[in-house]
């Protein structure tokens, strides 16, 4: 059964992709290369593999005959990890995902990000026009995300080990430190970087004009503003995931199935 357990969920060797500004993104890819092409971006704190393949993304459309490949954004899995706030801002992010497609030699792909991956594939469906002609965007925040984090707490718990008091931010520190190899002053940058993003927020006036699949849990505290992203969208639908919130939704069969039939048009 471990046998078993450790095929399903295995993870290749990380192929990197030098962006613009030096950081090295670590990428992945599953599948026949002549497949149609489905891009995987994760959420804050977490990877490709915490995020798509332990859920069984990666088998279920691998399966489905699409050439997969995921992207550990910067700061996060084994991508490298700056701390300068400057380089986390949206549309750096969105950089990194047209740079990964540019490496590969992918001129069309499918889109599916979580999170914080959603809201950079707002910032992409746009930037990258018809080069993304749909796209699944799970529990994406209609604000600036990581808004609600006490920066100042989460410095002096990095820096000095005293304890985080606010619920919202203990429940982020919770996140990073679930996974192996993360890295909170990374992450703390990437929090000043997405504040630095103000100009950018999910703008309903600058909304995707492809087809988009809004998909957020029910027990969700952002439901109600992905609900208004989705309605923006001249093409957007949406799907309410059931009895999941934001940190165990990537893990709903109800969300894959969803997202697959999308993805198939």
């Amino acid at each position: 059964m471990a046998d078993l357990l450790s095929a399903l969920t295995h993870l290749p060797r990380p192929q990197f992709v030098e962006v613009g500004d030096g950081v090295g993104l670590a990428t992945y890819s599953w599948g026949d290369p002549e497949a149609p092409v489905v891009v995987l971006v994760h959420g804050f704190a977490s990877s490709t593999a915490d995020t798509w393949v332990h859920t069984a993304w990666v088998r279920m459309l691998e399966r489905e005959g699409y050439r997969i490949l995921g992207i550990d954004q910067r700061g996060h899995g084994a991508s490298q990890k700056p701390h300068e706030s400057d380089g986390y801002t949206v549309r750096s992010l969105a950089r990194d995902v047209e740079s990964v497609l540019d490496t590969f030699l992918v001129d069309e792909a499918l889109y599916v990000g979580y999170s914080l991956g959603a809201r950079v594939g707002w910032q992409v469906t746009q930037d990258l026009g018809d080069r993304i002609p749909r796209a699944v965007l799970g529990g994406v925040p209609d604000g600036i995300p990581l808004d609600r984090l006490d920066i100042d707490q989460v410095c002096r718990y990095a820096d000095d080990g005293i304890p985080v008091t606010d619920p919202v931010t203990q429940n982020y520190i919770e996140l990073a430190e679930r996974v192996p190899g993360n890295d909170l002053y990374a992450l703390l940058a990437l929090a000043e970087g997405m504040r630095d993003s103000r100009s950018v927020d999910p703008d309903p006036e600058y909304a995707p004009q492809q087809p988009v699949l809004f998909a957020t849990g029910s027990e969700d505290g952002v439901i109600q503003g992905s609900r208004r992203l989705a309605e923006a969208a001249a093409q957007g639908t949406f799907f309410e995931i059931p009895g999941r919130h934001h940190f165990n939704a990537p893990g709903s069969k109800a969300f894959r199935m969803a997202a697959l039939e999308f993805l198939k048009g």
